[in-house]
C-alpha cells in the first residue's frame, strides 16, 4: 500500500503547482503590453491553446492513470510542466509565447484526472483531504499573481516562467526518488470503497455535471484571467493602477476565500453533497450581478464572497463524482470532468479579450457569469437527492490511521 501520507503531499503540492503555473501568465500580460506593443486582449489571447490542452488533455490522462501508473505520470506531470514554464521564459515574440503557453497546458493537464484521483484512492476521510488539496490549489491561484508581479518587476517577465518551472522540476525528480526507495508505490484499490450506484443514477449524475462543471469552468476560468486587470482597472483607489497592486489584490482575494475548501470539505463529510452544492451556487447568483457594477471596495468584498462560495462546493462535486463513477475508472471520469471544466472553459478567454476590447469594462462579462451561475443552480436541482451508503471499509483500513 502506498504511503497514504506522501501521496496526500505530493498530490497537494501538484494542485497547487498546476494553478500558479497556468495563471502566470495573466499577470506577465500587464509588462508585455508595454514591451511587445500589443493591446490586452491580442495578448490575453496567446493563451488560449494552453487553457485547451489543459482542459482536452485530462482524458488521455485520466485513462493513462487508469490503465498503466498514477505514480509514473505524475511524474511526468511535474518534470514535462516544469520544463514547458522554462521553455516558455526563454522564447520571443507571440508566436513562440503562444506555442509554450499550449505546452505548460499540455502537461498541465495530467494533475487534475491523475492527482485527484490518486488522492481519493489513498484517502478515508475524502471531504477533509479534499478540502486541503483544494486549499493547496487555492495558493497556487493567490501566488501566482503575486509571483509573477515580482518576479516581471523585480527581475523579468522571463524569470516569472524559469524560477515556478525549475522548483517544479525538482518536485518531479523528488517523487521519482521516493518510488525507486519504494516509500511511494503502486496502488490499485480504495481504502474506502464505495457501494455501486444505480445504473439510473450514475446516468442522471453524468448529464447534470456535464452542464454544471462546463459552466463552473467557464466562471472560474474567466474570473482567475480577468482579476488582474479588473483590478487594476476599477479599484484605483487600493491598488494605484499597478500592476503589483493588482496582483497582490487578487492573491488577497484567494487567500481568504481559500477558507472555503476547509469549510466545503467538513460539510462534504458529514452532509448530503446535493445541497451543498445547489445552495452554494445559488448565492453566486446575486454576487457576480452585483460584481458587474460595482468598483473598489465594494467590487473587492463581492468577488471575494463569490470566489469563497465557489471554492466551498468543490468538494462536494468531487464527493458527487466519486460516488457515482466506479473505482477502476476514476481516473478517466475525473478526465471527463476536466474535458469540461477546464476545456470547454477555454471559451472565457475569447470571452475576457473580446468583452474587454470592444466595451473597455468588464460589465457584460460579469453578467454572463452571473447567467451561467443560474444555469447550474436549475441543473443542479436535478440531481439525486439520496446518498449511497459506502460500502463496508477493508480490514486493513478499519486497523490503520485515517489521511
Amino acid at each position: 500500500m502506498s504511503n497514504g501520507r506522501l501521496v496526500v503531499g505530493f498530490s497537494c503540492i501538484g494542485h497547487g503547482i498546476s494553478h500558479l503555473v497556468m495563471l502566470l501568465y495573466p499577470t506577465v500580460v500587464l509588462a508585455l503590453e508595454r514591451e511587445w506593443g500589443l493591446s490586452y486582449g491580442e495578448l490575453l489571447s496567446l493563451s488560449l491553446s494552453g487553457f485547451i490542452l489543459f482542459g482536452v488533455g485530462a482524458l488521455p490522462a485520466g485513462w493513462l492513470g487508469d490503465r498503466w501508473s498514477a505514480e509514473r505520470m505524475m511524474v511526468i506531470y511535474f518534470v514535462g510542466t516544469g520544463a514547458a514554464c522554462v521553455l516558455t521564459g526563454l522564447v520571443d515574440g507571440p508566436l513562440g509565447m503562444a506555442a509554450g503557453l499550449g505546452l505548460i497546458g499540455l502537461f498541465g493537464s495530467i494533475y487534475h484526472p491523475v492527482g485527484i484521483a490518486w488522492l481519493v484512492r489513498a484517502s478515508v476521510n475524502r471531504g477533509k483531504v479534499l478540502g486541503l488539496n483544494g486549499l493547496f490549489g487555492s495558493a497556487g491561484l493567490a501566488a501566482a499573481p503575486f509571483v509573477a508581479g515580482a518576479l516581471t518587476d523585480f527581475i523579468s517577465w522571463r524569470a516569472a516562467f524559469i524560477v515556478p518551472g525549475l522548483a517544479t522540476m525538482a518536485c518531479g525528480a523528488v517523487l521519482a526518488i521516493c518510488m525507486k526507495q519504494g516509500t511511494v508505490a503502486a496502488m490499485k484499490e480504495d481504502r474506502l470503497p464505495e457501494a455501486a450506484p444505480a445504473r439510473a443514477d450514475i446516468i442522471r449524475v453524468f448529464f447534470v455535471l456535464s452542464v454544471t462543471m462546463a459552466a463552473a469552468g467557464i466562471i472560474f476560468q474567466g474570473m482567475t484571467l480577468a482579476l488582474p486587470k479588473v483590478f487594476a482597472d476599477s479599484t484605483p483607489a487600493i491598488t494605484g493602477g499597478t500592476a503589483a497592486g493588482a496582483g497582490m489584490l487578487v492573491t488577497i482575494v484567494y487567500l481568504v476565500s481559500a477558507a472555503g475548501h476547509i469549510v466545503g470539505g467538513w460539510l462534504a463529510d458529514r452532509y448530503p453533497a446535493k445541497p451543498i452544492y445547489l445552495y452554494g451556487w445559488l448565492a453566486q447568483v446575486p454576487l457576480l450581478a452585483l460584481a458587474a457594477t460595482a468598483d473598489n471596495w465594494m467590487l473587492f468584498g463581492v468577488v471575494t464572497g463569490a470566489a469563497l462560495l465557489h471554492i466551498g462546493v468543490t468538494p462536494a462535486e468531487n464527493l458527487l463524482l466519486v460516488k457515482y463513477t466506479p473505482g477502476k475508472w476514476r481516473a478517466t471520469a475525473f478526465g471527463a470532468k476536466f474535458v469540461l471544466a477546464l476545456g470547454v472553459s477555454a471559451a472565457a478567454v475569447p470571452l475576457v479579450a473580446v468583452v474587454y476590447d470592444r466595451t473597455g469594462s468588464f460589465y457584460w462579462f460579469f453578467v454572463v457569469l452571473a447567467v451561467l451561475a443560474a444555469v447550474i443552480v436549475a441543473a443542479a436541482a436535478l440531481l439525486p437527492g439520496r446518498r449511497p451508503a459506502p460500502a463496508a471499509a477493508p480490514a486493513s483500513v478499519l486497523a490503520g490511521p485515517a489521511e
